[in-house]
């Protein structure tokens, strides 16, 4: 992991695109803010996690509908 110190109102590049910037800090907390193509997704990592999880139980899902199916017939 990459570990860089940044002040209010300093910014970082991420490739040609992504700029993700400074914009408070008060007390333990940072506000960033993020520039970014519209189709780069952003999420917060307990939404990303989330998400990833409701789709690996959808595709389970669908999975054994397959399985239901394929036995019906036989």
């Amino acid at each position: 992991m990459l570990v860089l110190t940044r002040k209010k109102g300093e910014s970082i590049q991420i490739g040609d695109d992504i700029e993700i910037t400074i914009a408070s800090i008060k007390g333990d907390q940072v506000k960033i803010g993020i520039n970014a193509p519209k189709n780069v997704e952003i999420h917060r990592k307990e939404v990303w996690l989330d998400i990833q999880s409701e789709n690996t139980a959808a595709s389970a899902g669908v999975s054994d509908l397959f399985g239901i199916i394929a036995n019906a017939k036989k």
